[in-house]
């Protein structure tokens, strides 16, 4: 290790942070100038990776949890040689650069989650780590290793603080997740004030307390940061590890050094000053021939490295065409074109709740697809998504596909989208629909990175009855679907259920929320399976036909399309009823599709769905009606709730007719 060429490695790395923030007057200095050390070492030596191939199968993943410090990662993503120019370091947090205020997926070579709300990086890597370890197991074999990577993410206070944290921690450590090293840059600062103000743990005994080892060192010495990165990486020992590395914030500009005012842009105007004592020149955005040339020898050694696995994976998949395929898919997102002939169709007496029905629909889809997973929230006997014969993750059987999350919604949230990231594997979780604002950051974030995660929410309305209004959702799915970029779908029986599955494995480019009751609903049996599953992939469609001049329609979703269809007997045969599952996919559809549904000339309309009822009125017009359920549940039986709250095909009829 050179130490005085990765020391000006340091420096530099601190001096585009401070002119990148300088320039736009805006952004966070703490963590770039008090990590630049970790930086230098991680990029220089520790961590495996090619600037060139950024998404190459077996690099270590780094994420900045703590994604307000984007310039540290962005300085170093630069120096690296990733396709990070030093026009878009100049033009950090300007419209329409790939160096964004905060870290986004997609946007960035190299970044490998969308960061900024803290915890969130935490948890996605322990995702990334669980993927990691059932990559591993059930890819290599005796005789090739294709995947031996290490998950490394730098985290801060702020995210320690955060319960999604604390969560996957304790996830992590539980199940051994001995690919993983956080590094807590532990600078004693909060964004307001000292972090003794707020907490005061120790660090140290809290993570052995959750099955993890940990050592604290001194987050500027090169050598121990060296050392440190070297022994987690090799010592493989059952146990996820953590190193507390104590740093001082905004170090380099000694006006805020070890401050709270370090923490973001506030010593920014004191960069001129900083940059001479680093012993960085007068000119702005520097970076030396000799840093330069220092990373143009890791990226020649990173190339050679991934030119030796290739050959390994090569000879792997040649002697291994089953799994070479599978990965491939897996990687690929590749779906059976004929995945919905795959589930079998329902009897024409089934009559269950579409949580039930989803229980025969996730196994169909589980055999059609590998890669597939799924966990729950310690519900697995509630909301009905175990994998038969699936096995369970764990430490002692990481190829498992059903993931015991515990009681941890919201960093089973994270954890997906983990898993996502990752892109081997596709993600589900499981729990109530009541308890889904518990993990919606994580859902928001799914969206915003556009994560093909799949939500699986029983018990979806006031129909769960006595268990009361704290567990019967009224807002929660219209909460849903005001989040850009989420599918919300809704089935109104057993075969739109298996539809419902089919679109939300089609979906690659964003989440997929599935509704589903805990209270048994009948099969539409007037409509064809595929009218019914294909009718789910567009979003909506007519599930009744009017026999004669059509004079109005019914809108329904879920439990309630029953309700629509006996509504429409008794109104006459000018009635039409459409499903509409789901809003966001029947938005997606052409003009013409929408018209042929829902015909502009028709608008004397009414929809009915058991929960609040505002996003109906897009679709009803201001001539149409709404019936639906805009307050709180009452504490009775599923059935009397919903007859109590109007949810039924007579309250629907008087609506109509008045």
């Amino acid at each position: 290790m050179n130490h005085d060429l990765l020391s000006k490695a340091a420096n530099q790395a601190r001096g585009l942070a401070m002119d990148a923030v300088h320039a736009c007057n805006s952004g966070h200095l703490g963590l770039p100038l008090g990590c630049a050390e970790i930086g230098a070492v991680l990029f220089s030596e520790s961590l495996r990776y090619d600037a060139a191939t950024p998404r190459w199968l077996n690099r270590d993943r780094f994420i900045l949890s703590a994604g307000h410090g984007s310039m540290f990662l962005y300085s170093w993503l630069h120096l690296a040689g990733y396709d990070v120019s030093l026009e878009e370091v100049k033009s950090f947090r300007k419209l329409h650069s790939i160096t964004p205020g905060h870290p986004e997926f997609h946007e960035t070579p190299g970044v490998e989650a969308t960061t900024g709300p803290l915890g969130q990086g935490v948890a996605n890597a322990v995702g990334y780590a669980l993927s990691g370890k059932r990559a591993a197991a059930r890819f290599n074999t005796t005789e090739h290793t294709i995947f031996d990577h290490h998950v490394i993410a730098l985290l801060g206070d702020g995210c320690l603080q955060e319960g999604v944290a604390k969560e996957s921690i304790a996830f992590a450590g539980h199940n051994c997740l001995d690919n993983l090293v956080l590094i807590y840059d532990s600078n004693d600062v909060t964004l307001d004030a000292m972090a003794n103000v707020s907490q005061g743990e120790d660090a140290e005994a809290y993570f052995t307390s959750q099955g993890w080892d940990a050592v604290t060192i001194d987050g500027h010495d090169l050598s121990a940061i060296a050392e440190a990165l070297a022994t987690a990486k090799s010592n493989d020992n059952v146990r996820p590890k953590v190193i507390i590395a104590k740093t001082l914030i905004g170090k380099g500009i000694d006006e805020v050094a070890g401050t709270a005012k370090a923490h973001g842009e506030g010593g920014a105007k004191f960069i001129d000053a900083a940059r001479a004592k680093l012993g960085l020149p007068s000119e702005h955005f520097y970076v030396s021939e000799d840093v330069r040339a220092l990373f143009a020898e890791k990226k020649v050694k990173s190339a050679a490295a991934v030119t030796e696995w290739q050959s390994t994976y090569e000879s792997w998949a040649s002697k291994n065409p089953e799994l070479a395929s599978e990965l491939a898919d897996g990687v690929a997102m590749a779906v059976p074109s004929d995945l919905t002939d795959k589930i079998p169709a329902f009897a024409a007496d089934y009559n269950d709740a579409t949580r039930s029905a989803g229980a025969n629909v996730i196994n169909a889809v589980a055999k059609a697809i590998p890669q597939f997973l799924t966990g729950s929230a310690d519900l697995f006997g509630s909301t009905k998504n175990y994998i038969k014969d699936g096995g369970d993750f764990s430490a002692a059987n990481p190829t498992g596909r059903n993931i015991w999350f515990g009681i941890r919604e919201h960093a089973m949230g994270a954890i997906c989208n983990g898993i996502a990231y990752d892109g081997l594997f596709r993600a589900s979780g499981a729990t109530f629909l009541v308890f889904a604002d518990y993990l919606r950051p994580s859902i928001r974030l799914a969206a915003l990175a556009k994560l093909p995660v799949t939500y699986i929410f029983t018990h979806d309305s006031v129909g769960v009855g006595e268990d009361g209004p704290t567990h019967q959702p009224v807002e929660t799915t219209t909460g849903l679907r005001v989040i850009p970029g989420l599918d919300v779908i809704r089935p109104g029986d057993a075969e739109e259920t298996a539809g419902a599955f089919v679109a939300a494995m089609n979906r690659t480019d964003g989440p997929t929320a599935l509704i589903l009751t805990r209270q048994a609903i009948p099969l539409m049996n007037e409509l064809s399976v595929t009218d019914r599953r294909d009718g789910v992939l567009r979003g909506a469609y007519i599930a009744k036909q009017e026999t004669s001049a059509l004079e109005t329609i019914l809108i329904a979703s879920g439990s309630e399309l029953q309700h629509a269809i006996a509504a429409a007997a008794q109104l006459g045969s000018g009635v039409r009823v459409v499903s509409m599952p789901c809003m966001e996919r029947f938005d997606r559809q052409d003009a013409a599709y929408q018209e042929s549904v829902l015909p502009s000339s028709c608008t004397k309309r009414a929809a009915i769905e058991a929960g609040v009822g505002g996003l109906w009125w897009k679709y009803v017009g201001l001539q149409g009606k709404v019936v639906s359920i805009d307050r709180f549940g009452i504490s009775a039986p599923g059935n009397t709730v919903m007859k109590e709250l109007g949810m039924t095909a007579d309250h629907l009829v008087a609506v109509v007719k008045g």
